[in-house]
Order: C-alpha cells, then sequence, then structure tokens
C-alpha cells in the first residue's frame, strides 16, 4: 500500500472509531440540598446507559442555555466540537466542567453535585432557577469507545502505601469518591483527607475506610480566606515523608502565568508508596505546589496537583 493510501486508510479508521467522549442529552430529574453550599443535581435520560466512567474523578462538561436563552442543542456527532466554531458569540452555549460524582446506567440516571455560592455566571445561574424535567446536553465518556477516553486523573502509583488528599468544595466530589472506592478494598493504605469548605455545616459525612482520616477545615469558623485550609493542610497538619534535599527534586519549578495558563501536575504511575492528590484553587494549589518541591524535596512522580479554579474569576 503507497504512503498516500496509507494515509487515507487510517484516517477512515479514525473517522469510524467511536470518540472517547461524545454528546449526550439528558433532564434534570430532582435536586437534594446536601449542605448550604452544596447540591446535587440528579439527571435522567435514556443517554445515560451509553455513558461510562473510569475513575472517580471523571470530569464531564455541561452545556448551559446560551446568552440567549436557548437551551444547547448540537448534533451528537464525533467531533462535538465542530459546529461551536460556527456560531455566533451570542448563540455559543457556556461550558461548564465538573466532577461525575455517580453514574447509574441500569437507572438512567447520573449525579452532578453543583457548589451554590450566588448567582455568578451562567451555571449558578441556571442552577439557581432549574426545576425538573429542564434539559441540557454534557459531553462525558462514550460506552461504546473502547479506549482510554481520559478526563480524570486518579491514578494511584503502585505500592501506594500512604495518600494525602487535599481540595477545597470544589473538589470535594472527587474526594468523596476516591474515598468510596478505597473503601471497597480490603488492603487499603493510611490515608490522611483534608477538605476545606466555606462553613462548618458544609461538612458532610463519608463514606472511608478503616485507616482514613477525614480533616473538615471550614473558612468561617476557620476565619480563612480562600485556600487558607488547604495551605494550612500542606504545611502543618499532614504527615509528609521525611524531605529530601535532592538536586531531582529541588530543581526550579516551573512558574505559571495562572491567568493564561492551567496548573495541571499529574503523577507518573511508576511504583512510589507516598501520593499526594491536591486540587482546588490554582493560587492556592501553586503554593503547595512550591512547598512540596522546593521545600520538601518531594518527588514530583508522586504529586498530581491540579488548579480547578482562580480567585477572582467565575466559578459558575
Amino acid at each position: 500500500m503507497s504512503t498516500a493510501a496509507t494515509l487515507v486508510q487510517n484516517l477512515r479508521n479514525r473517522l469510524s472509531k467511536p470518540a472517547g467522549y461524545r454528546l449526550f442529552d439528558i433532564q434534570l430529574k430532582h435536586r437534594i440540598t446536601l449542605s448550604p453550599s452544596l447540591t446535587r443535581f440528579v439527571f435522567s435520560g435514556s443517554d445515560v446507559a451509553l455513558m461510562r466512567t473510569l475513575a472517580p474523578d471523571q470530569r464531564v462538561k455541561l452545556l448551559f442555555p446560551s446568552a440567549n436563552g436557548a437551551t444547547a442543542n448540537l448534533p451528537k456527532q464525533s467531533d462535538w466540537r465542530a459546529p461551536l466554531r460556527d456560531m455566533s458569540p451570542e448563540s455559543v452555549p457556556p461550558m461548564r466542567s465538573y466532577t461525575l460524582r455517580n453514574l447509574r446506567t441500569e437507572a438512567g440516571e447520573l449525579d452532578i453535585d453543583f457548589v451554590l455560592h450566588g448567582v455568578t455566571g451562567p451555571a449558578t445561574r441556571w442552577a439557581s432557577q432549574a426545576r425538573a424535567g429542564d434539559r441540557l446536553q454534557i459531553a462525558a465518556p462514550n460506552a461504546a469507545c473502547t479506549d482510554d477516553p481520559g478526563g480524570y486523573e486518579w491514578q494511584p502509583p503502585q505500592g501506594m502505601r500512604k495518600l494525602l488528599l487535599i481540595g477545597d468544595e470544589t473538589a470535594l466530589p472527587a474526594i468523596a469518591g476516591i474515598l468510596e472506592e478505597l473503601a471497597l478494598h480490603p488492603d487499603t493504605p493510611q490515608v490522611q483527607a483534608f477538605i476545606e469548605v466555606p462553613q462548618e455545616a458544609d461538612c458532610q459525612p463519608l463514606l472511608c475506610g478503616p485507616n482514613t482520616k477525614v480533616h473538615w477545615l471550614p473558612r468561617a469558623s476557620l476565619g480563612k480566606q480562600h485556600g487558607d485550609g488547604m495551605l494550612l493542610a500542606a504545611r502543618e497538619l499532614a504527615s509528609l515523608p521525611p524531605r529530601r534535599m535532592q538536586a531531582r527534586a529541588c530543581a526550579e519549578l516551573q512558574e505559571l502565568d495562572l491567568d493564561n495558563q492551567r496548573l495541571w501536575d499529574r503523577a507518573s504511575a511508576k511504583h512510589n508508596e507516598f501520593y499526594a492528590w491536591v486540587a482546588g484553587e490554582s493560587m492556592a494549589v501553586m503554593a503547595i505546589r512550591r512547598f512540596f518541591v522546593h521545600e520538601c524535596g518531594m518527588d514530583r512522580s508522586g504529586l498530581t496537583l491540579m488548579g480547578y479554579w482562580k480567585l477572582g474569576r467565575s466559578l459558575g
């Protein structure tokens, strides 16, 4: 087969292969108040049976009504983003990333937990007014695709014996899912979980294994600002590995411009007894990154660090 024919055949194969992520139609079934700041939205629909999830921190994208009030109704094609490029700005549906908290394909239901803190954008505007039966579109992993679609970072290394989880309320759904997954395994590692939330009433019972300790850090009770609780956990409260001031670990970190770059460091899958998964406000995660690497000499291959959002920008 000629080079040109091979390229054409490879292109055909890619086009005929099911997409890792695709669009699905869902509708709001009901909502459950979890705490003053967190609400669970239960969605349903026949399309839910066609989804899948690969990890407790699986990310999906919800498409909210556009600026002109129209509900998203994009064609469910392989390249689902393509139609967006031809739409006028006022017609483009705003998209926000969320953790797929629960997926019940047989029941045709999925759960997504929202942080509610006033109407600050299209997502919180929709959430404040949403009623049962309201429709949305969601970009989620496609069950017809047998390849790994990505969209998750929870991949603990082999040999993990100690796990550190740090996050704010935006990371709470993922942390709760991780703890639930670990609780199902008899040989669970030692787990420290530190969760910063707006107020004490946002602390929730979580399903945990016997070797897990959960520490809640409510900002209102502690007199802290966004991210302060996460930093307190990393610097003073967490039990960390002995400091190793090695040249490899202490090499100059690339400083990111958080106005234009996203902080997203992913641990490797290599053997590592200590593993840290940290997510939340970007500047707080950046400060924890500096502390872990520069001051503690931690091996970056055992660190997953994610800036979910940035203070000063709309969360919803």
